[in-house]
């Protein structure tokens, strides 16, 4: 039985991979080295989903482009150093997303991550060619600009409303809703789920697996009613 949604675009970080700590800590960490004001922790979470320098200008709306380069770039090292060995994955994704690849849903990711870092966390986890499309902030828009959802619907060939974004920022959420998509909104990365219900997804969670046993419902639903 075929899906009623054939496409899951995943976010990565606080989605996927249990990163946020450490994207606050190296951006608290650039900001000490730029000697510029040190942002609390829940401002820091509300900019990520947003590509680096979009990340980094919110922050600091006043900063200059020279400026800009250097604080990403110090960022970047940080991170880096934090990240040596990569983020682990949140409990039960491995399992649930080896259980869509069975089920026949295609999947592929969205990040605020550069393309870089995307790969090397990618091959860490063996992932390469794991999801049929991955898109990074640094090759398209930042979200919440719908591009890069356009790009992996056009490259799957799928409709939007046969697609399901799933995240933890207000930033996927609004992107899923500017290209007419549905979403899931996810509780345990960097935004609570409080302000996420806000963007109407269609499933909240503080648990990835409860988003294997929600499709698998809509689909139990869906085989009864052919």
């Amino acid at each position: 039985m075929r899906p009623d949604y054939e496409l899951l675009i995943f976010d990565w970080d606080g989605t996927l991979a249990d990163s946020i700590g450490r994207i606050v800590d190296a951006m608290r960490d650039a900001a000490v080295l730029s000697n510029r004001p040190v942002r609390d922790d829940l401002a820091i979470k509300g900019i990520i989903g947003l590509g680096l320098p979009e990340a980094i200008r919110t922050l600091y709306p006043d900063i200059s482009s020279n400026d800009l380069i250097d604080f990403r770039q110090r960022y970047a090292d940080r991170y880096m150093a934090l990240d040596a060995e990569p983020s682990q994955l949140f409990d039960d994704v491995h399992a649930s997303l080896e259980h869509f690849r069975a089920q026949g849903y295609r999947m592929a990711v969205a990040t605020g991550k550069a393309r870089r870092g995307l790969d090397r966390v990618l091959k860490a986890h063996g992932w390469l060619d794991y999801f049929d499309i991955t898109r990074a902030a640094d090759e398209t828009a930042s979200k919440p600009d719908p591009l890069m959802l356009h790009e992996i619907l056009t490259h799957c060939g799928v409709k939007p409303e046969k697609a399901l974004m799933i995240g933890d920022s207000s930033f996927d959420l609004l992107m899923a809703r500017n290209a007419g998509m549905d979403s899931v909104a996810v509780g345990y990365g960097a935004q609570e789920l409080d302000s996420l219900r806000a963007f109407e997804p269609r499933l909240a969670i503080e648990h990835f697996s409860e988003l294997r046993t929600w499709l698998g419902t809509r689909s139990a639903e869906s085989s009864l009613l052919e």
